[in-house]
Formats: structure tokens, sequence, C-alpha cells
């Protein structure tokens, strides 16, 4: 079993610093995590992540091993990994990662197949990767699992296709469909985003190229010559929000 794979170790110092100025912006975090480190309520599970490694996820990964987990991350975008942060999650904070930016379709699946090699109690999917994989092969990974998270709207229809045919085996927790998770995506970082655009410097009003919005279908097709691209269609976004799925359980069997 591959114990990490990181772009560049001379990144650390550069990475920890990141990671350090994120953790002052995230103060609910930073209770959790200091909550999690007396009470240690993971202690014994074992948990895989796939999800963007950044330096907001990183701080996300440092709590959970405070609560007593012990955690495998890899890269659920590889245009959106941060090299740095990567690198001193496994030095500084001794997180086991398996992420380089720009990674192409073949390491990016070797990492999916490392963190559920690890023999998950839990998987966290931003894109449902993770689970779709544990379904691919159930009698080689379900074995241990107790339940899973998603956290995107394209990873939670994949799932919803799979209980809506009864195939789903474990139990998942639909965070993207949390009234909390809506009102700062939805009514807050609008607003966020206007604030950052007037403040920023004329250039960075220029056009980008289509390519460079990760996760949006060109850049990951492009990156991914070989994988499927779940990107939503014009009218999802609204008909997704607008008509709600509540969470639901299947359960295990």
């Amino acid at each position: 079993m591959k114990k990490t794979d990181v772009a560049d170790f001379s990144l650390v110092k550069k990475g920890k610093a990141r990671i350090e100025w994120a953790g002052t912006q995230m103060p609910v975090l930073e209770l959790i995590g200091k909550r999690f480190a007396k009470e240690k309520p993971l202690k014994g599970l074992r948990l895989s992540a796939c999800l963007h490694v950044t330096c907001e996820t990183a701080n996300l990964a440092i709590a959970l091993k405070a609560g007593g987990a012990e955690l495998t991350l890899v890269a659920s975008n590889p245009l959106s990994t941060q090299d740095d942060v990567a690198a001193s999650l496994v030095k500084d904070y001794g997180i086991r990662t398996l992420a380089v930016k720009g990674e192409d379709n073949k390491r990016y699946y070797s990492h999916i197949y490392a963190a559920l090699d690890f023999m998950p109690h839990m998987t966290m999917d931003d894109g449902a990767d993770l689970v779709s994989a544990i379904h691919k092969e159930p009698a080689k990974y379900l074995q241990n699992i107790i339940g899973g998270t998603e956290e995107t709207t394209t990873g939670v229809i994949r799932l919803r296709s799979l209980e809506a045919q009864r195939k789903l085996l474990f139990p998942i927790v639909a965070v993207n469909d949390a009234d909390t998770k809506h009102f700062l995506t939805t009514a807050m970082a609008p607003a966020s985003r206007r604030s950052t655009g007037l403040c920023a410097p004329p250039t960075s009003c220029l056009p980008a190229p289509r390519s460079s919005f990760a996760g949006t279908g060109g850049a990951a097709a492009a990156s991914h010559p070989g994988r499927r691209v779940w990107a939503p269609t014009s009218s999802s976004p609204r008909s997704t929000r607008s008509k709600r799925l509540k969470p639901s359980w299947t359960a295990i069997g």
C-alpha cells in the first residue's frame, strides 16, 4: 500500500504557513478541533477522504486527526491541489496524503484505490468517486464500512441514482443538502465574491479561459481524458436547489 505521494517536500515551509493562516479564518473548525483533541470521538476509526487538497481542507483533516481518526487524504480534483499544502500535511502533521497538482487519470485512480486499501470505516467524498469505487468491488472494500459523507450536488446525484436502483450499499450523509451549506454558498458566497471583485486590481477582471475553471467540465475532461465528467446541465443548478432532496438512509446489505 502506497504511503504518500506528493510533488515536492521542499515546499513544506510554505505549505505550513498557508495552513496556519487558513486556520485563523476558521474559528468554528478551530473550536471543533480543540474539543476533538480532548474527547477523541473518532478514536479507532480509519477514515478515507477524497476532497480538494487545499489549506482549508487541510485544517479539516487536522481536526479529524485530533479527534483520533487515522486519516488518508486524496485529491478529488487534481487542478485544485496545492502541492505545498500536501507536502506539509505529510511532514508537519503526519497525515497520509496522496495528491499531486495536475496528476493524470492513472495516478488519480491509483490514489483512490490506495485510500480504499486503507480499509476505511468511513468515507468523505467530493464527487462520489470513493463510493463508486467501493461499489465496483464491494467484496473487497465494504467489510469495514460504517457510512460516509458526500459534499457536492453532482456526487449526491450519483448516489441518488444508486439509491433509486436499490444498489446503495451503505448510508451516506448528504452534506450538500444541509441548510447551513446552502445558506453559506447561496446567500453568503455571492456577496463575498462581489466584495472581492470590488477590491481586486483591474487586471483580475480579464476573462479567464474556460479550461481554468476546475471541475466544471472542460478542465476536468482535459485532465482526465478517460474519466466521466459529471457536469450539471444549464438548468440543473437552480432546479436542484429549488427542489431540495431530503437526506435519506439506505440500510447496509
